[in-house]
């Protein structure tokens, strides 16, 4: 859901992506997905694309900590651009990581210690799945690189995708992953 509602321009929705991916402390996805695994889509450059070949535990070891340093480097950007320091609350990284931050601590207040069990517990479900998404939707999808040093542009081709009813509904269309 956090995947999806990224993708809506209206700022609510958007702050709803922050929120349900601060319940997993995977907050940078909103940054890295939009600004950075669109633009880099199956090429050697994005790591949420997996290559041809790799299992997905290798995929994972390369994606999650790759997908975290470009959310960062992407919003140190455009926070430099507007004459904001990267460690403000406009970084879009800081302001899920906060949420992250302050329900946890709450639920460890409210619970105790048993939430030290859980919380990693569903934290790493959390990332899994979205992983786990990225593996399935670009498996070995390269695209060209070309004479001018750029790639080709995007075509629905270089994604993998199912029209199935039932993945449809489940997956708020996300089966469908070249319409986004």
């Amino acid at each position: 859901t956090g995947h999806e509602v990224g993708h809506k321009k209206e700022a609510f929705d958007r702050w709803m992506a922050k929120l349900v991916l601060a319940v997993v402390g995977y907050g940078h996805f909103f940054i890295e997905h939009n600004k950075g695994h669109h633009r880099d889509v199956a090429t050697p450059d994005d790591p949420a694309t997996s290559r041809m070949g790799e299992n997905i535990y290798s995929f994972a070891t390369r994606e999650i900590p790759g997908a975290f340093k470009r959310a960062w480097e992407l919003e140190e950007v455009r926070l430099e651009r507007s004459g904001k320091s990267v460690w403000s609350l406009d970084n879009e990284i800081l302001q899920p990581l906060i949420i992250t931050v302050a329900l946890y601590s709450a639920l460890l207040s409210f619970f105790g210690p048993i939430m030290l069990i859980f919380l990693p517990i569903q934290m790493a479900f959390g990332w899994w799945q979205l992983t786990s998404a990225n593996y399935i939707e670009h498996y070995g999808l390269l695209r060209e690189k070309l004479p001018n040093g750029k790639y080709e542009h995007q075509k629905p081709y270089h994604s993998w995708n199912s029209n199935h009813i039932m993945s449809n509904l489940i997956l708020f269309h996300l089966q469908r992953h070249s319409d986004h």
